[in-house]
């Protein structure tokens, strides 16, 4: 693959989001990760499976609103974030916590 190629796919996936309502989604092998807001389902899926070599079976996205946040007596935002739902077919699993 291309370097520059996968460059890009490396830099879509920002992070797993990890709550009470994610952790629930893995029971129906769904799995929730912050992503660029600027990319598109098939993007996504590359990068997916791409890092973590899976077969994705279905991508849902929201864009999350931005929150008010409040710090002293300076008032702000939290950065602008899109968050994907991944579902992957039955076979495969993503491994979120360590073994340690």
């Amino acid at each position: 693959m291309n370097k520059e190629i996968e460059k890009e796919l490396l830099s879509i996936i920002k992070k797993p989001i990890i709550t009470d309502k994610t952790t629930k989604l893995l029971e129906n092998n769904q799995y929730c990760f912050q992503v660029d807001y600027r990319s598109n389902k098939p993007k996504i899926k590359l990068a997916i499976e791409y890092i973590f070599k899976v077969k994705v079976k279905k991508i849902n996205t929201c864009h999350a609103p931005r929150k008010k946040r409040t710090v002293g007596r300076f008032k702000g935002y939290k950065t602008h974030y899109k968050k994907a739902i991944v579902t992957l077919s039955e076979n495969d699993t993503i491994n979120l916590f360590s073994d340690q």
